[in-house]
């Protein structure tokens, strides 16, 4: 594993429509801090955004996961740019390595399937549903747990 400062990463999906401007962001810094941000105008939504740090456990299983997926050696050359529908965005710095891609909004692994990279795009759809998992996982056991009545 990568030493801690040599790790970073930050995922964001999002679009402009008749809610103005909705998205989801996380992001994960060297020192183990976390950020989440997620913005919903649909019904006058607020804003939710949560801060916290991760262990140093935490920041490995996030490594690894990275170097399971294999996303270092893939390239975005190839995958659907941005449009109306939204975009996407991966960055991930792990020992040497620094990667940023930016897709369109990937609705379904059919259109995965149909891209002209389909293997890089469904590594890149698979790990962003890890993490996001991760990210969620983390959320629901720091911020909503239920303290013990007596």
């Amino acid at each position: 594993m990568a030493p801690v400062s040599d790790f970073y990463m930050r995922y964001y999906v999002g679009h402009k429509g008749k809610f103005g401007h909705e998205f989801l962001e996380f992001e994960f810094r060297p020192d183990g801090q976390f950020r989440y941000a997620n913005n919903s105008n649909y019904k006058q939504d607020t804003m939710i955004r949560k801060e916290g740090f991760v262990g140093q456990e935490v920041l490995d299983e996030l490594k690894r996961i990275i170097e399971d997926a294999e996303i270092l050696k893939e390239d975005d050359a190839n995958w659907p740019p941005p449009d109306k529908v939204g975009r996407q965005e991966l960055e991930i710095i792990l020992g040497e390595a620094h990667i940023s891609f930016t897709t369109t909004k990937l609705g379904s692994l059919m259109q995965v399937q149909q891209s002209k990279d389909p293997d890089g795009l469904r590594i890149f759809y698979y790990l962003v549903q890890d993490l996001k998992c991760m990210i969620f996982s983390l959320i629901g056991a720091h911020f909503k747990i239920q303290p013990i009545q007596r």
